[in-house]
């Protein structure tokens, strides 16, 4: 007679079967047995928040196998996971089963554990509890709150904002700060400074760069040198002094390591080091979470067990050495709003399963996240890192001049031997909008080394230069920084996150670009409608404190019926008021509203709403059956119209498929956003003849990635027609440098050096210093190895997408794989170059002479160098369809196993 165990998914209830034997059955409930009804009244509130539960055809037939194998059972394990949600499956099963008179005689118990281990499961067992009520009425009022939030917002939306979908309590405010950091971006202006860089020589003749930090006396402010005339004068000014040390300072910094994962910030760094969203992230933590290898991975603790610390610190000391262990263990405190500290941080089962342990049991995204949450636990128990900071002072013979020169370099690794948050980890930062550093600050080069001098050295200047910069807006939001806002605002649990932001983009309310959130005009009408109409409601403040009362529920603090009755009275008083409101006045509000946006202003002056048809006409915002698009007032003699806020099948907010920009000055010539099979493109001109009346092809121009169809201008337009541009030259070679659009986007190139841009870079505005630095990133990437002995023509040796290679012409061969990039001499490149050669297909007329003489003896040589022979055009076909059989039938690439336990949330917009 075995004793029943319930879990949520069958991967866990497998990995627990192994550890209990045969005196217990292990099913799974796969996730929520039952849910609220998919219906307008599921939640009562007439009736003190009564709640109506759905039935679910899966749910009764897992509870009915639950049942059947409690018959002869003396006891019922509910062991479902050790937060809110696993409380409240538990508690939805027990339910379930007493309505169908199951648990008459059984002895109903629960057990939690936060890894699922031998020792953790039989300890679970041996010490159970009773179910936590306030836990489960925190997910009741949690429940309530959703459902009301989203099933009385929702219909008003559908009524007042025909082609919206959705409203939800955490959801839109998520939504809200999205599209307020868009509104920032627009109206952002870019605001020019200067800075002067000087190069420098120590009596010795070590080179080193330093900032210019005082002018006149004064200490420089960011826009103290606002334009190309103040920087000229300052430079001027460095080039006519003398200068000497002024002041050498020395000191030893110390760098603590992180602490260990929890479930925020887990999903952050698998954003900026993984490249893995929010759910591909939980999923994959769930998996390794059932298979017994990390444990529970939604928290917002950051303490571990005492026994699991000290075999950290064990491994340490084995691993690395005593001297990278500290005197004590490290504590951790979160210092996130609201959080709740109830479970441990994410952390390895057994830290002794190192990541080059579980090579041949973990692969893929399971094995990558397994190695940053094993150095990340690890790591938050070594010692701190030491940093030697230098920081000289250069002084002008008058002292009004001074520059500053910063550098450090690590003198004790320590956590950073294993986890290093190093520039990589800056520039992950930048790519994901997080910790940005502030219009004009510079950061400090953690890896530069000064080199020695002292105070009153004298030294020897070098070049002056003055370089250009213009203030950033701010970046958008990624996963990574949202969830981190999110969290920081108390708003929303961890657990709840990457569904919220998943559900964002299945509404269509904003995309996915680049890894960052773009807000798309059906989610800015969404959010300026709940802003103008139900502000509290979507307000960070009145959501977070929300939070801290559901917090209280679950501590037993507050009860769940009076927070929801106090809640229920000012919101459905709210949605009262909005009663007799009209279409036409949430149109005008949200012309007001978004009036920016819609129409922003022109460069040459002229009025951004005026009809381009008719010109007589003002355009504004509209609402049809379908949802909004912007018309003219002078309907219906003019019927203007073009899309906006509605899906077309291109995108929410797709821009018409022609639209003209304006008259290029220089040509005279219409200038035309056009969309064709490719997307968006420039337009100068139309198709003509010329005076021979041969057909000619007006210039075009993609548009691309991050420039929007809807906000492009005529003179964006007219800059893109205008390239390749050039930017200047470079001060070493000579060689002209230009900036372009090529085949893979933006890109800056001079001479054979070619370097794509990065994604906050503008082709149209990007300066001299950025290109340098752009250059000299892409040149470290080849290296040139002399002469070709043939023709004299250059052999270099380049790194690629798939390793280093050489290249003479248009010949490449890859470098075996035990040859280093920096290793290949120039003998060994002809070789593999010619090597290469020999496989080439002849082509042209070579190729085809002596067909009758020479045909065979080349066939037999590609045979046996295994290269496939250029075919008669007859055989071409076949030999595709051929050569498609052995290609179809290569095994793909393991896919990680998908998680078996249904979603724990509710349907309803959270």
């Amino acid at each position: 007679m075995s004793d029943v165990v319930v879990v949520e998914s069958p991967a866990k209830a497998k990995t627990i079967e192994k550890y209990l034997g045969r005196d217990f059955t292990v099913l799974a409930s796969f996730g929520h047995v039952r849910d609220l009804e998919e219906k307008d009244g599921a939640v009562l509130p007439d009736q003190d928040f009564a709640m109506v539960w759905g039935k679910d055809g899966r749910g009764e037939a897992q509870v009915g196998k639950i049942a059947q194998a409690l018959k002869g059972a003396k006891r019922l394990y509910l062991a479902t996971d050790p937060d809110r949600e696993g409380e409240a499956i538990s508690w939805h099963v027990k339910d379930m089963l007493g309505q169908r008179g199951a648990l008459k005689g059984k002895d109903v118990r629960r057990i939690t554990f936060n890894e699922i281990t031998r020792r953790a499961v039989q300890h679970a067992v041996a010490h159970p509890r009773d179910l936590d009520v306030p836990l489960i009425d925190a997910y009741l009022a949690r429940r309530a709150l959703d459902y009301l939030v989203g099933y009385t917002l929702s219909p008003l939306l559908w009524r007042k904002l025909p082609g919206s979908r959705s409203a939800g309590r955490v959801q839109s405010v998520a939504l809200r700060l999205i599209c307020e950091r868009e509104a920032e971006i627009e109206a952002f202006k870019a605001r020019e400074y200067w800075s002067i860089e000087g190069k420098f020589q120590t009596p010795a003749g070590a080179p080193f760069t330093a900032r210019m930090t005082h002018l006149d006396g004064r200490k420089l402010d960011q826009f103290d040198l606002p334009d190309a005339a103040t920087a000229a004068r300052a430079k001027a000014l460095a080039e006519a002094g003398s200068y000497t040390v002024a002041a050498v300072e020395k000191k030893r910094t110390r760098r603590n390591p992180p602490p260990p994962f929890m479930t925020s910030t887990l999903q952050m760094e698998a954003s900026r080091k993984l490249g893995m969203g929010a759910q591909q992230a939980m999923r994959t933590a769930q998996q390794l979470y059932e298979a017994g290898h990390i444990t529970y991975m939604r928290t917002d603790g950051v303490t571990m067990a005492r026994e699991a610390v000290f075999a950290i610190r064990d491994h340490v000391k084995d691993a690395f050495g005593p001297d990278y262990l500290p005197s004590a263990p490290r504590e951790y405190q979160s210092k996130a709003k609201n959080a709740q500290e109830a479970h441990e941080a994410i952390r390895p089962t057994d830290v002794t399963r190192t990541p080059e342990s579980m090579q041949g049991e973990l692969e893929g995204a399971q094995a990558r996240l397994y190695e940053l949450i094993w150095k990340r636990a690890v790591a938050s128990q070594m010692a701190a890192a030491e940093l030697d900071q230098t920081a000289v002072d250069i002084a002008s013979a008058d002292g009004k001049i001074r520059f500053r020169a910063t550098g450090s370099v690590v003198a004790f690794d320590g956590f950073l031997k294993l986890y290093r948050e190093d520039e990589d980890d800056r520039a992950a930062d930048a790519r994901a909008g997080i910790a940005a550093p502030p219009n004009g600050a510079e950061a400090e080069d953690d890896t530069r080394i000064l080199p020695p001098m002292k105070e009153h050295d004298p030294l020897k200047r070098g070049e002056i230069t003055a370089s250009q910069h213009f203030t950033q807006p701010p970046p958008r939001y990624s996963e990574a920084s949202l969830v981190k806002r999110l969290e920081e605002l108390g708003i929303g649990r961890p657990s709840t996150y990457a569904s919220i932001l998943q559900r964002l983009q299945d509404l269509k309310y904003v995309t996915l670009e680049k890894r960052r959130f773009v807000a798309q005009d059906l989610g800015r009408m969404v959010t300026t409608f709940l802003v103008r109409f139900f502000e509290k409601y979507v307000d960070t403040g009145f959501t977070s404190q929300m939070e801290e009362k559901l917090d209280e529920i679950s501590e037993g603090r507050a009860e769940w019926r009076a927070v929801m009755r106090a809640f229920w009275k000012e919101f459905s008083a709210a949605v009262e008021a909005t009663k007799d409101l009209k279409i036409r006045d949430v149109i005008d509000a949200l012309d007001e509203d978004l009036g920016p946006h819609i129409f922003p202003e022109r460069p040459d002056g002229t009025d951004p709403r005026l009809c381009p048809t008719c010109g007589k006409g003002r355009l504004g915002l509209r609402l049809g059956r379908t949802g909004a698009f912007i018309g003219c007032s002078n309907y219906p003699e003019c019927r203007y119209t073009r899309p906006f806020g509605v899906d077309s099948g291109e995108g929410e907010g797709a821009a018409p498929a022609e639209q003209e920009l304006g008259v290029d000055p220089a040509t005279g010539q219409a200038v035309t956003l056009k969309r064709g099979p490719y997307g968006f493109y420039i337009q100068l001109g139309e198709p003509g003849t010329d005076a021979k009346g041969k057909p000619t092809k007006p210039k075009r121009t993609s548009l691309p990635n991050g420039v929007s169809p809807d906000t492009v201008t005529l003179d964006q337009a007219i800059g893109l027609l205008s390239l390749p541009r050039t930017i200047g030259f470079d001060p070493e070679t000579g060689e002209e440098i230009t900036a372009g659009l090529g085949r893979f986007g933006p890109y800056v190139r001079c001479g054979s050096v070619f370097k794509s841009l990065d994604k906050d870079d503008d082709v149209l505005t990007v300066g001299m210093n950025r290109a340098l630095a752009l250059l000299a990133d892409a040149r470290a990437r080849v290296r040139e190895l002399g002469p070709h002995p043939k023709d004299q023509e250059p052999v270099v040796v380049r790194k690629g997408r798939f390793g280093p290679y050489a290249q003479h012409g248009k010949t490449v061969a890859n470098l075996p794989r035990d040859v280093a990039m920096e290793d290949l001499t120039l003998a060994e490149a002809v070789a593999l170059l010619e090597e290469k050669g020999k496989a080439l297909k002849p082509r042209g007329a070579a190729g085809r002479r002596g067909a009758a003489g020479k045909a065979a003896p080349r066939k037999a040589a590609a045979a046996s160098e295994g290269t496939a022979t250029r075919k008669p055009a007859a055989a071409k076909a076949p030999a595709r369809k051929a050569a498609a059989k052995p290609a179809a039938k290569k095994p793909a690439a393991k896919a990680p196993a998908k998680a078996k336990a249904a979603p724990r949330a509710g349907k309803t917009a959270r």
